[in-house]
C-alpha cells in the first residue's frame, strides 16, 4: 500500500481552488479582512469521535489561516456527565427519560466546573450541542454574541429535559439548525446552518486502487462480490442491528457482503453494549464484517466507502448524517432513512433512494444491485449536490457571514 498515515501536506485554502473554483475562496478572502482582529470560540464536547469533532478539526484551522482569531476548547466531565448527556441526547431525539432528579444536578455542576475553567471572553462563542449549553452561565453582561449551534433534531423533544435546557438556550443570542424541521419555537433568531465535509480530508480525497486493494485485503474482504457498507458509530439511534436484519433479507437474492464499520466517541458511553447486539445478530454469517475503529482510522474509512456497492444509513433519528454527505461526495448510490437531515441530501430517486423500514431498506438494496446503471446516475447527481452545498467552503462562508451579521446587529 502506498498510501501514509498522514495528511499529504499542509492543506491551504488555495488547494480547493480545482473542486469549488478561484472566485469563492477569493470571497472568503474577502469576508475574512473584514473580521480582522475578531475572537471567535468554538466549544464542543470531544475533540475525536463523532461529526462534530470532525467539523471542527477542519473548520477551524481554514479560519486561523483566513486570519480569524479562533480557538477550540472541549469540555471535561466524568462517566456520569457522559451518561446523563448521552440520555439527553437521546430524549431530545424524543426517547423516554428516566434519570433520577440529581442528574440535573450532576449536569450543571460539570458545567460549572467546566466554566470556571475555560476563558470565554471572546467577541464570538458558539457553544455545540446541549453538553456545554449552560457555559452560558459565563458570559457577563451580555458581552460579546453567543450562539448555540444544535446539531440535532429538536422538533419533539421529550419535555421533562427540553423544559430543563430552555432557559439556558433562550439566553443565547441566536441558534443554529441543521435542517428547518429541526427547529423548536423560540423567541431568538434561529439560523439554517448545513454541517460541511472537507473534500481533501484524508476520509474524503481520493485513494490510489492499490490502497484501497489493500484494505479490502487486510479485512479480508471479497472484492468480487458486491459490498454493502454502513459507517457510523455503534448506536441504537444508527439502528446497525436494523442493516443486518435488510442485509439477511437481500442476501436470499444476491451473494453480497455486509461491512458495518465505525467506532465510538469520548462522550458516548453505550457503544460497547450496541456493538455485542450487533455480534450477536451476526454471528455465524462469514460474511458480515463488523469493524470496531480506531478514530485514526479515516483512510480505512475512506476506502471502504469507495469499495462499497451500496452505501446505507439506516437510521432511526438522525442529526444531519454526514456519513451519507461522504458516500455521496464518492459518487456512491445511498439508501438511507428519510430522517433527521438525510432527506436535505438524498432526494428520492435523483440523488439516493429515501427508507422507512427494514423491509424497504432490503428493497431499495435489490433494485439498486439490479439497475447497476441507474445507481451510478444516483452516484453522479449526488456528488454534485454535494459540491454545490455541502463543503467546507460554503461552512466557513456561512459563519463569517453570521459573525458579520451579529456585529451588524449591535
Amino acid at each position: 500500500m502506498t498510501e501514509t498515515r498522514r495528511e499529504p501536506h499542509t492543506i491551504h485554502l488555495e488547494d480547493y481552488i480545482p473542486v469549488v473554483g478561484t472566485p469563492e475562496i477569493q470571497e472568503l478572502h474577502a469576508l475574512a479582512a473584514l473580521l480582522k482582529g475578531r475572537t471567535v470560540q468554538m466549544v464542543n464536547s470531544t475533540s475525536v469521535g463523532g461529526g462534530v469533532a470532525e467539523i471542527l478539526s477542519r473548520l477551524v484551522p481554514l479560519l486561523k489561516e483566513l486570519g480569524i482569531n479562533i480557538r477550540w476548547d472541549v469540555i471535561t466531565g466524568g462517566n456520569d456527565f457522559f451518561e446523563i448527556t448521552k440520555a439527553f441526547h437521546n430524549a431530545l431525539h424524543g426517547a423516554p427519560f428516566d434519570k433520577s432528579p440529581d442528574c440535573f444536578d450532576i449536569f450543571l455542576d460539570y458545567n460549572e466546573q467546566n466554566r470556571v475553567r475555560l476563558q470565554t471572553d471572546s467577541e464570538f462563542t458558539v457553544i455545540h450541542d446541549p453538553q456545554p449549553v449552560a457555559l452560558i452561565n459565563g458570559r457577563s453582561n451580555r458581552a460579546g454574541h453567543w450562539i448555540w449551534r444544535c446539531h440535532i433534531d429538536l422538533s419533539q423533544p421529550n419535555p421533562k429535559v427540553w423544559n430543563f435546557l430552555e432557559p439556558y438556550v433562550l439566553r443565547y443570542d441566536g441558534a443554529l439548525f441543521s435542517s428547518p424541521d429541526f427547529t423548536h419555537q423560540l423567541p431568538i433568531p434561529q439560523y439554517l446552518f448545513y454541517p460541511s465535509i472537507d473534500p481533501l480530508s484524508e476520509k474524503n480525497r481520493e485513494l490510489e486502487p492499490e490502497f484501497i486493494r489493500g484494505v479490502l485485503d487486510r479485512f479480508e474482504i471479497d472484492r468480487k462480490r458486491p459490498i454493502l457498507t454502513q459507517i457510523s458509530r455503534f448506536d441504537r439511534l444508527k439502528d446497525p442491528v436494523g442493516v443486518v436484519e435488510a442485509y439477511k433479507i437481500v442476501k436470499r437474492y444476491f451473494d453480497c457482503q455486509l461491512v458495518l464499520a465505525g467506532g465510538g466517541a469520548a462522550d458516548d458511553p453505550e457503544g460497547g453494549k450496541v456493538l455485542d447486539e450487533v455480534r450477536e445478530v451476526s454471528a455465524g454469517d462469514p460474511d458480515i464484517f463488523i469493524l470496531d475503529l480506531p478514530p485514526w482510522s479515516a483512510l480505512e474509512i475512506n476506502a471502504l466507502q469507495r469499495a462499497s456497492t451500496i452505501v446505507i444509513q439506516k437510521s432511526l433519528r438522525e442529526g444531519f448524517g454526514l456519513t451519507v454527505t461522504e458516500a455521496l461526495w464518492k459518487r456512491k448510490p445511498v439508501v438511507a432513512s428519510a430522517v433527521g437531515g438525510i432527506p436535505i441530501q438524498v432526494i428520492h430517486k435523483q440523488t439516493g433512494m429515501l427508507v422507512h423500514s427494514v423491509e424497504g431498506t432490503a428493497y431499495q438494496l435489490r433494485y439498486l444491485l439490479s439497475n447497476p446503471s441507474f445507481a451510478s446516475r444516483l452516484g453522479q447527481l449526488g456528488h454534485k449536490h454535494v459540491r454545490e452545498q455541502l463543503l467546507i467552503t460554503s461552512a466557513l462562508r456561512n459563519y463569517m457571514t453570521l459573525f458579520m451579521h451579529s456585529i451588524r446587529q449591535g
